[in-house]
Parts: structure tokens; sequence; C-alpha cells
């Protein structure tokens, strides 16, 4: 470990506390040649384990961009997809592994989205899962509406007010 004042590489560790969610250890170190004190924060990496077998580390802004394409001409800030990205984040790293089948990644990402935009969802889901046909998007619609809650609106659409006679 380096000193971030002086780049000494004689540094120790004085304090060491495991976070709130046991994600990571944030470490207070002084650096030897200088006295300085600094604080580091270990995290666990994550590796996304593709279909060919390579591994690469999970890049949150490489998920949220291919939901980001999906969510294109809806009322989808990029606050939600930030919020959308650290949600997935945080449900891979609450599963405890440190490699991830990428198939994992995409699943995910599909809860988070479907509460965020039915419509995205079903772009992105089209993609991920391979629709080939109309039929699919049926199936996938009949499977979300045997889903929904009962009470909760088919959709965002307000229903019209209607004046009683009196």
């Amino acid at each position: 470990m380096h000193c971030p004042y002086c780049r000494g590489t004689d540094t120790r560790v004085i304090d060491s506390r495991v976070s709130d969610d046991g994600g990571s250890i944030r470490r207070r170190r002084t650096c030897s040649s200088c006295a300085k004190r600094f604080t580091t924060v270990e995290q666990m990496q994550l590796t996304v384990v593709k279909r060919s077998g390579a591994t690469e580390p999970f890049v949150r802004e490489k998920a949220v961009a291919g939901v980001r394409k999906a969510c294109k001409g809806r009322p989808v800030d990029e606050d939600d997809l930030a919020r959308l990205g650290q949600e997935v984040e945080d449900a891979l790293r609450l599963a405890g592994c440190a490699e991830i089948a990428a198939h994992e990644v995409g699943l995910a990402i599909l809860g988070p989205l479907r509460q965020l935009d039915e419509v995205a969802y079903l772009r992105f889901a089209s993609v991920y899962r391979a629709f080939e046909s109309a039929a699919d998007f049926e199936d996938e619609i009949a499977a979300m509406r045997a889903d929904r809650v009962p009470g909760e609106p088919a959709d965002a659409t307000p229903e019209p007010v209607t004046a009683a006679s009196g």
C-alpha cells in the first residue's frame, strides 16, 4: 500500500473495522516515512464468468449500459439507472460468491428493471431471453399480469373521473 501523501511503501494498519453490511473492511493506516494517516477500504472483487469461460471484473456501468438501451425513450432518468445499478450490485454481493455467471447478472437486473419500467423490462427481457416471436412477448405479458398484486393498477394511466348524477 502506497502512502497517498509521500508515495512511501512502508505503511502499517492501526485499526480495522468491518462495514455494517460485512462487504468491506475499513482500515486506518499510518505511513512510517511521513507519519501521516489515511484510510483504505477493502472490498470483495466481483468477477463475472462469461459463457466462454473467460472472466472479467464486474463493472456496474457496463450492466447499466444495457439497461440504458432498453430505457431509451422511456421516462427513466440517470438517477433511476444509478439506483438500479446499485441495487443489482448489492444483490450480487449479498449472494456471497466472488464469481458470478454472466447469466446471473442478467437475472439480477430483471427484477429491479420490471419495478422501474415495464416497457423497458420487456425490451431487456426480449434480448436477454432471446424472444423469437410475438408469442414470446404475449407469454411474458401474461406472466406479468398473473404476478401483479390484486388492486395494483394495470398501468400508470389514471382512471377517468366521472361525475355522479344526483
